[in-house]
């Protein structure tokens, strides 16, 4: 995943992507919810490291923690996650 940049990232969201990625050792699911507006679901759970469960981010948020996402996948459709 090297060569995959933020440009190609972005196109996957606006296409309807959701991607995983690990952040500051928790994993994430992100999704596109509106113009300009992503939802971060926390999938891990680091009682160590609590963050919230769920996050509103612009792309401007998301731009900025790219370089720092590990792990980046991509899938299609409805995860298991947002079905709780």
């Amino acid at each position: 995943m090297e060569d995959y940049t933020f440009e190609m990232m972005y196109e996957d969201l606006r296409n309807g992507y959701q991607i995983y990625y690990t952040y500051v050792k928790n994993r994430y699911l992100l999704f596109k919810t509106a113009k300009n507006c992503y939802t971060q679901k926390l999938i891990s759970n680091n009682d160590k490291n609590p963050h919230p469960r769920q996050t509103m981010l612009t792309l401007k948020r998301v731009r900025e923690i790219f370089p720092f996402m590990e792990d980046i996948e991509y899938r299609v459709g409805v995860s298991d996650v947002e079905n709780r």
